[in-house]
């Protein structure tokens, strides 16, 4: 009989074993980092200086530190110490740093909603950003990925808006694309849909003051995108 289950890799009980709950803990170990995870980032190469107890991070390729030599495996904080783990084929993990759940193939991460043996797929995001408004317009330092295909841009007001009247959200080249007149009121929202648009160029998203120039306050910025990636092999 195998000492650890195929995938997973929890391990049995032996009959007549001593100290089960040493075996039994171990096993609760990997449920609580593998089962429903979630990973801080896929990209931190160096452990951070205070981990949190159960917190969890994909290794990458040129880790330094106690996670040297533990590329692509789960890095788990655990009672004071780091325990490693193989990622089984199929994980849907949730990824803090970027607020997506990617899918493991069992090569690399992909987007869970399709994928080819290959690599290429359809990812779906949503890109947010906080505008402090001042002046005419004030332009997002996010913009709408180079070959995305735009769904819309949602706005909402988080801190009554001063100075102007409304203002509109668009482009630098088409002011009131995404809406236009919006509401200068905390609280107030709006969801610009458009017809789906494919970009070819990272395009920043601009608001832009109506009967006077912005003296304060805040507007949430959201951009709603899919995007193709291609085949990588």
């Amino acid at each position: 009989m195998a000492e650890t289950t195929a995938r997973l890799a929890l391990p049995y009980i032996a009959a007549a074993q001593a100290q089960k709950h040493v075996t039994h803990n171990d096993a609760i170990r990997r449920l609580d980092a593998l089962i429903q995870p979630r990973l801080e980032s896929l990209t931190l190469a160096t452990p951070p200086s205070a981990p949190g107890e159960g917190q969890c991070w994909l290794v990458p390729s040129g880790a330094t530190g106690a996670w040297a030599g533990q590329a692509g495996r789960i890095a788990a904080y655990e009672a004071g110490a780091w325990d490693f783990f193989n990622l089984p084929a199929g994980l849907l993990a949730y990824v803090a740093d970027v607020r997506r759940v990617l899918l493991f193939d069992g090569a690399r991460w992909v987007s869970p909603l399709a994928a080819s043996a290959h690599g290429a797929a359809i990812e779906a995001r949503v890109m947010e950003e906080d505008l402090a408004l001042t002046g005419s317009t004030v332009s997002t330092t996010m913009a709408i990925p180079d070959r995305a295909i735009l769904l819309g841009v949602s706005t909402r007001t988080i801190t009554a808006v001063t100075g102007a009247t409304s203002y509109d959200c668009g482009t630098a080249s088409e002011r009131t694309k995404f809406g236009g007149s919006l509401g200068i009121s905390a609280g107030a929202s709006n969801m610009g849909v458009i017809g789906p648009t494919a970009f070819y160029a990272a395009t920043p998203v601009r608001l832009s003051a109506n009967g006077g120039g912005f003296t304060g306050g805040t507007v949430r910025v959201a951009i709603h995108v899919l995007s193709c990636p291609a085949p990588v092999a």
